[in-house]
């Protein structure tokens, strides 16, 4: 730590006059008593005397200061992360205040913080236990099943391999999603740019999920009639991922006999906005903010029965951000979805 007095000298100007003033007069009255008064003789013995008195004041006080301040900042930065660790300490009352108070916001702020994502450790664990426990468990099950006696039904011997199969694709499935989540998030997912017609793109989802569609009674379409392509500068095999999975999730909580309508506008700076719309349910404002949270659902029960991993919005929200583009959501309950997210136009 560094020594810096910042000075204030109203306190030792007040108290050296005052000490001055008092010992010139007596030594005016002690010549005048001795009868050998000199003008000259006070007003040197009061200039020194005042000088003297203002320095030795303000290094005492401000020593005196100094200590007690100090040991404020030690106690503080005692603290590993402590913000006043590498400042430089000040005996000025009106700095010390501001710096302490913003201290104290900061810590404030920090605590809160680390109560939210611990709260949210706690939920994701709960989560992934969750969503791990669910088909292991199917999985266990139907095996115990086979080796208490099953497998000598060659009928139920096959069934029960069959959804085993699925229950173990469903685990494979949701570490898949996480591994591609860690990757994203530490970086180690390299992004292949290139340049492709997203229009294209977007057809091809649209053939890939027509049957699930198809199912449900839902028109896949777009806004318009795109007749000249667009081309987009990004990575193809990511972007088809995240057009798939928002199309998927408008699949799955669509209203029956409705629609999913993609519409690609242009932006300034040359972006293009690709928008995703259902008629479906819609979402309650109040979920919004968390529905790129790992496997966090808006209906537990209705979502698990749709299937799915719960971590396709979060891989969505996460390949976009490494594009350095944006992704948002506008819903209301009972008029439907959409999801849009931004792309670097290219010629």
């Amino acid at each position: 730590m560094t020594l810096k007095l910042k000075k204030s000298y109203k306190f030792a100007v007040k108290s050296a006059t005052i000490i001055t003033v008092f010992s010139t007069l007596l030594l005016a009255g002690l010549l005048l008593a001795i009868s050998d008064f000199s003008v000259a003789i006070v007003f040197c013995f009061g200039f020194i005397h005042f000088v003297f008195a203002f320095f030795l004041l303000q290094y005492r006080v401000e020593r005196f200061i100094y200590r007690r301040v100090k040991k404020i900042y030690d106690d503080i930065s005692l603290l590993e992360s402590s913000s006043l660790r590498n400042k430089a300490i000040t005996t000025d009352m009106a700095t010390l205040t501001r710096e302490l108070e913003k201290f104290a916001r900061d810590k404030k702020i920090e605590i809160e913080t680390l109560k939210v994502r611990e709260e949210y450790r706690r939920e994701f664990l709960g989560n992934v236990s969750h969503e791990l426990k669910t088909p292991l468990f199917t999985v266990q099950g139907y095996l115990l099943t086979l080796l208490d006696g099953a497998m000598n039904d060659k009928t139920l011997r096959k069934k029960y391999l069959q959804r085993a199969e699925k229950g173990v694709e469903r685990l494979i499935y949701i570490v898949q999603d996480l591994d591609m989540i860690t990757k994203l998030e530490s970086g180690d997912q390299n992004l292949n740019f290139v340049r492709f017609n997203i229009v294209e793109l977007v057809q091809n989802v649209f053939d890939m999920v027509e049957m699930k569609a198809d199912k449900k009674g839902i028109i896949l379409m777009f806004d318009m009639k795109y007749i000249k392509p667009i081309m987009v500068y990004a990575d193809q095999e990511k972007i088809q991922q995240v057009v798939t999975n928002l199309v998927v999730n408008s699949i799955k909580y669509g209203k029956e006999n409705g629609t999913t309508e993609v519409a690609i506008e242009d932006l300034v700076n040359n972006k293009v906005i690709v928008r995703v719309k259902d008629n479906g349910e819609g979402i309650d404002q109040k979920h919004i903010p968390r529905l790129f949270e790992r496997f966090y659902r808006v209906n537990k029960s209705g979502s698990r029965s749709e299937g799915g991993s719960g971590l396709g919005l979060s891989i969505v929200k996460h390949i976009i951000e490494a594009h350095e583009e944006k992704i948002y959501v506008v819903s209301e309950v009972g008029q439907g979805s959409e999801f849009s997210f931004t792309l670097e136009k290219t010629k």
